[in-house]
């Protein structure tokens, strides 16, 4: 039973750097979880990544120790060293998934047409920077510049800083209110204004 026990443990620390790269992607991106096979395939994915660089790491460095030594490689500093480059690694995939960078110079070479952003909702308020018109369903137009917004069309609720009123009159302030809070639900579309005050 111990034997089982022992091997268990190995292997969860085996995996463990691949879980925790697929956990700092989930937690920095707006990219939904998927469903548990898939991200334990994900992890295991991830794993294989750490564990080359892992590989690559030592040889470099057992390689420098040739010429210029630091001391013997110590295997404790093992699970340390797969760790780091776990975290470095989901902190890399987070900022090409969160920002379109490695998409935009796919797309020119034509490998692809796909944004790196979870949809096209979350690309549009990435790359646009700007106040935006929510236009209600039941008709009323609110104007203002976006804190926060959903991470799905769907759900989730819209800050909104600076808010005023569309009429057909005109532009009504909401003096005296900071931001306002409003549901995704009630919202049919949006408009993204231009830079006008540049």
């Amino acid at each position: 039973m111990e034997s089982v026990s022992t091997e268990l443990v190995s292997l969860l620390q085996f995996l463990l750097p691949g879980f925790i790269t697929a956990w700092i992607f989930y937690a920095f991106t707006s990219y939904k979880k998927p469903e548990q096979f898939e991200r334990v395939v994900q992890a295991l994915v991830f794993t294989f990544i750490v564990q080359s660089i892992f590989e690559v790491v030592k040889l470099l460095s057992i390689g420098i120790g040739f010429y210029y030594s630091l001391g013997p490689w110590k295997t404790e500093l093992d699970s340390t060293l797969r760790a780091s480059i776990a975290i470095i690694l989901g902190l890399i995939f987070c900022f090409y998934a969160n920002n379109d960078k490695l998409h935009s110079v796919l797309r020119k070479f034509s490998m692809t047409k796909k944004t790196s952003f979870p949809s096209e909702w979350h690309g549009e308020f990435s790359k646009r920077v700007t106040y935006v018109v929510l236009n209600l369903k039941n008709g009323r137009r609110i104007y203002g510049w976006p804190r926060e917004w959903p991470a799905d069309a769907m759900s989730g609720h819209f800050s909104i800083e600076q808010p005023s009123w569309l009429t057909a009159e005109g532009e009504i302030p909401l003096t005296g209110v900071a931001s306002i809070v409003l549901s995704a639900g009630d919202v049919e579309y949006i408009e993204f204004m231009e830079n006008t005050w540049e």
